[in-house]
This record gives structure tokens, C-alpha cells and sequence, in this order.
């Protein structure tokens, strides 16, 4: 997998070359600092994705992959930033970018959402993720059933099926079609992203006894 990375501070790029260079399938193949650099890179090396700041300088980075799917780049669009407002999500999500990651996320969590996309899925922040619900004016975990939350917390914490089988007195069978329906109503690729957004949303087991 051949990353870009597009970002106008160089201690930015450093940092993420750093990051993305733990994975042994991963490759930095390549960087930029502003829009017209990136769409010359982008051309000429066609990564198979790109990690691209939200903010270049004067420039947005969502302008940046408009003009190269324009292009015709098939290159995955990973963005980057500081920012969690609802407008620039909203506008993420309507250039259809395949992840949304905050600078503040740990590195294990940017990884985590490479190699996800990289397997043709999206990736949003959990954060971002609750905060989208919210403007419906419910939260995901809502539409949990009461088990379903025991389970999610679980999950949280890192235990496995076995083991939340035997914390809340069920078979490993209800697990799996417990976790199946927590990954369905939060619409969230696997365990390990409801896990992520158990702990982004602050889910503990004070929370379930207090209810």
C-alpha cells in the first residue's frame, strides 16, 4: 500500500511518515504541501491513499480531492484534522471521503483506519460519529437494547467473547449475535471500531448502573 501524505507543516508529515511507517505493508511514497504540488504528486505516483490535512495554508484539502477525482485519481482520501465541527464533517461527507481522522487520534487509531480503508470501507472519528447522531437528535447507543450496552462496554474495555460470556452470565453464541447488532445499530465496521467508540463516547459500567 503506497501512501501520500499532503500537509503544509513539515513536522506534520514527519510525524505521519513516523506513523504509517510501523505498518509492514504500508510505503511513503510521497509528499506535498499545498493543492497544485499534490495534484502534480497524486498524477504521477497514483498511491493507493492519501492522508490530506483539512486546512492547506490558504487552500482546503477537500477542494484538493474534488479536482483530483476530477482527474480521474483513484487514490483513497484519508482526511486529517484538527477540527470537529459539524460543518466541515457535513462537507466531508459530501465529497464522499473514505475516513475522517482528528489530529488528536492516537496513532494505533490512524492505522486502524488505513488499513480499514484500504479494505474499501470509512472510517469516521467515533466522536464524529456520535456528534452525526446527535444532530438527529438521538445517539447510537439509544437503539441499544440494555444488553447490547453491557456488551458494547465490554468491548471497550478489550475483553473477548469468551470472556464477556462469562461476565454477564450468557453463552458465547448471545455474544456473537449481541456484538452482530451492536456493529449493525451503530453501523460500525467491526468490534474493534465499536470498541474505539465505546471508549470515544465515555460508555462505562457506572453509566449502566445509574440508569
Amino acid at each position: 500500500m503506497e501512501i501520500v501524505i499532503v500537509d503544509d507543516h513539515p513536522l506534520v508529515r514527519r510525524g505521519l511518515a513516523a506513523v504509517i511507517s510501523m505498518q509492514p505493508n504500508v510505503k511513503f511514497a510521497g509528499e506535498a504541501t499545498n493543492g497544485e504540488e499534490a495534484l502534480r504528486v497524486l498524477e504521477e505516483l497514483r498511491p493507493d491513499m492519501v492522508l490530506i490535512d483539512l486546512k492547506l495554508a490558504d487552500e482546503s484539502g477537500l477542494d484538493v480531492i474534488k479536482a483530483a477525482r476530477s482527474r480521474g485519481i483513484k487514490s483513497k482520501f484519508i482526511l486529517l484534522t484538527s477540527s470537529a465541527s459539524r460543518e466541515d464533517f457535513l462537507k466531508a461527507e459530501e465529497v464522499l471521503v473514505d475516513g475522517y481522522v482528528l489530529k488528536e487520534a492516537l496513532p494505533e487509531e490512524l492505522l486502524f483506519a488505513i488499513q480499514l480503508v484500504h479494505k474499501g470501507r470509512k472510517y469516521y472519528d467515533p466522536g464524529l460519529m456520535e456528534d452525526k447522531m446527535r444532530m438527529s437528535g438521538k445517539s447510537p447507543t439509544d437503539e441499544l437494547t440494555p444488553k447490547e450496552r453491557e456488551v458494547l462496554i465490554e468491548l471497550g474495555q478489550g475483553a473477548c467473547n469468551r470472556e464477556i460470556a462469562s461476565r454477564l452470565f450468557i453463552s458465547e453464541f448471545t455474544v456473537k449475535k449481541h456484538v452482530s447488532q451492536i456493529l449493525a445499530k451503530l453501523q460500525v465496521a467491526d468490534r474493534t471500531q465499536a470498541a474505539l467508540y465505546a471508549n470515544a463516547v465515555g460508555l462505562t459500567k457506572y453509566e449502566m448502573s445509574v440508569e
